[in-house]
């Protein structure tokens, strides 16, 4: 009686989560034909006949589980299926905020440093500084014991309210210093950086499209006009998207009423998106950096901006995710992400680049493609047909789709100061324990002698003892010293190191500061931004 119980009890759960996917995802489910009716009461016998008669004990979610992403992975890339606990991890950054104690931190040779306390969190109400290791917490032992990045964070994450004790190790004082702290929410910023590039430029970089964009993006913007920016660089290089419609809010900020943004279409679904009359950059010049990392959101960003002949695109040809998900959440608050649409930009463009079913491989490896074709490196390797040509919509320059953004100015990928062993170094985190072992030794010192970020950046330079030291540290880790590669990467080295101390001292947009110098997009971004006769003919002379 109970396994008969049982067994409807599965098949319930099992007609549920079919029956709820296809509602969400199509309104026609109760207009079933009787194929369709067939293809389900199909489902459910293997799934009883699986439950009930196979010769071992089966795992029943699982079992769903396992049907749900053998069908996903046959549609599209994208689709995808995530557990409660995997879709927590995946819209925490999105949703702008969690429980937890409020720091940054790196796990390096098996201890944990801290790179940086958030501003206001319970960490830095307590006292916990930059360049801290935790040793323990509560009456767990992490450093010199093998922890995973991914370890430490369930022990330091909790609900707001909760208490967690660190021992931590600071400088070179003997003992460990013990903090209570208690956790709160903490606010997950996606604005990495915003500074005054010259007199007229701000620089914005924009990580990803979440929930607090636009407050972020409103406010640095009101700043830095504050400080004169007449002009803007928007950096969205690695900017892997996230919101839809805070892609298209942002957006909106720089178009002014009514220009299409961006249209969705798909199968039993078509939207559009327009702008309205409240952006707060609609004049002034603007560039935007991309690379192979920019995807979704920021091609939405990117293609509409370039359609509107608005700014121009620096970098490389960004991604080509041109597919619209719809979240379904299930019973168990697992969730389904269901490509329901192709979002194309305002000149028509679908910038999905190919994919065929099942063949993921190629899709994955795309990259590698590319690099092997020279493509990024080279823009004469890159190649488009005449079917996937399109116009802007005020110059009516040619403009591509298909694939990817296409920037107006294409910067290659510099190879000549990547080396075997610079990769070493950063692999094995060697840069970055010498940047926070210098900053240990030195914090108070460079803090009286460093008062603010101008001095700095112009003032410190890294010396041949620093490095002298980084090869001694390499040496100690087993990394062959290679005299070749070492003076080909040394400036690059350097560039790195003053980086992170910068980070360290002052804040991230300060690391920005110092890492930008030796970015070729952002130095083109700059170089074109304040020549007015060649930003109007890249736009076509509008």
């Amino acid at each position: 009686m109970n396994e008969l119980k049982n067994r409807k009890s599965r098949i319930k759960m099992l007609k549920y989560i079919i029956f709820s996917a296809l509602f969400l995802s199509n309104s026609s489910v109760f207009s079933q034909s009787d194929a369709e009716k067939r293809n389900i009461d199909k489902l459910i016998t293997a799934y009883s006949a699986i439950t009930n008669l196979y010769v071992d004990k089966v795992d029943n979610p699982k079992i769903v589980e396992n049907a749900i992403l053998g069908i996903l992975e046959k549609l599209d890339p994208h689709s995808s299926y995530t557990n409660a606990e995997e879709t927590r991890k995946m819209n925490e950054p999105l949703e702008g905020n969690f429980d937890g104690v409020g720091i940054q931190f790196n796990m390096l040779t098996d201890t944990l440093y801290v790179i940086q306390v958030i501003s206001g969190g319970p960490s830095e109400k307590v006292g916990i500084l930059a360049g801290d290791r935790i040793i323990m917490v509560d009456d767990s032992l992490i450093a010199g014991v093998k922890k995973s990045s991914n370890e430490v964070v369930k022990m330091l994450r909790g609900k707001k309210g909760t208490v967690v004790r660190v021992k931590v190790k600071r400088d070179n004082m003997p003992d460990l210093i013990e903090f209570k702290i208690t956790r709160d929410k903490i606010p997950v910023y996606s604005i990495d950086a915003s500074y005054m590039a010259d007199k007229k430029t701000g620089y914005i970089r924009l990580s990803r499209f979440a929930v607090s964009s636009i407050e972020e993006f409103e406010k640095a913007v009101t700043s830095l006009k504050k400080q004169g920016m007449e002009n803007l660089i928007l950096d969205l290089q690695s900017n892997s998207g996230g919101y839809l419609n805070i892609a298209c809010d942002l957006t909106d900020e720089f178009l002014s009423k009514d220009k299409l943004i961006v249209y969705t279409k798909g199968n039993s679904q078509f939207r559009q998106n327009i702008a309205t009359a409240k952006g707060m950059f609609e004049e002034g010049k603007l560039v935007i950096m991309l690379d192979e990392y920019s995807a979704s959101a920021s091609e939405i960003l990117a293609g509409a901006i370039q359609d509107w002949d608005r700014g121009v695109l620096t970098g490389r040809r960004t991604f080509g995710k041109g597919l619209v998900q719809h979240p379904l959440i299930l019973s168990d608050s697992s969730m389904i992400r269901l490509t329901v649409a192709r979002y194309y930009t305002p000149s028509g463009r679908n910038i999905q680049k190919p994919y065929e079913n099942g063949n993921l491989y190629a899709y994955n490896h795309d990259f590698t493609d590319r690099y092997n074709r020279g493509e990024l490196t080279n823009a004469d390797s890159i190649h488009f047909p005449d079917s996937l040509k399109f116009h802007t919509l005020v110059s009516k320059r040619t403009v591509y789709g298909g694939g990817g953004i296409m920037p107006d100015i294409f910067i290659p990928i510099d190879t000549t100061r990547t080396t075997d062993y610079h990769s070493k170094l950063v692999r094995q985190g060697i840069i970055y324990k010498l940047a926070m072992n210098h900053i240990d030794k030195n914090r108070k010192e460079m803090n009286a002698k460093y008062t603010d970020f101008k001095k700095f950046n112009d003032n410190f330079f890294i010396t041949k003892d620093i490095l002298q030291t980084m090869k001694e540290m390499a040496a100690e880790e087993k990394i062959e010293f290679d005299e070749e590669q070492f003076n080909q990467s040394k400036n690059l080295i350097s560039l790195q190191i003053k980086a992170l101390i910068a980070r360290d001292l002052f804040d991230i947009s300060e690391y920005y500061q110092v890492i930008n110098k030796e970015n070729d997009t952002y130095q083109k971004a700059l170089e074109i931004i304040n020549n007015d006769k060649v930003y109007g003919e890249i736009l076509g002379n509008q």
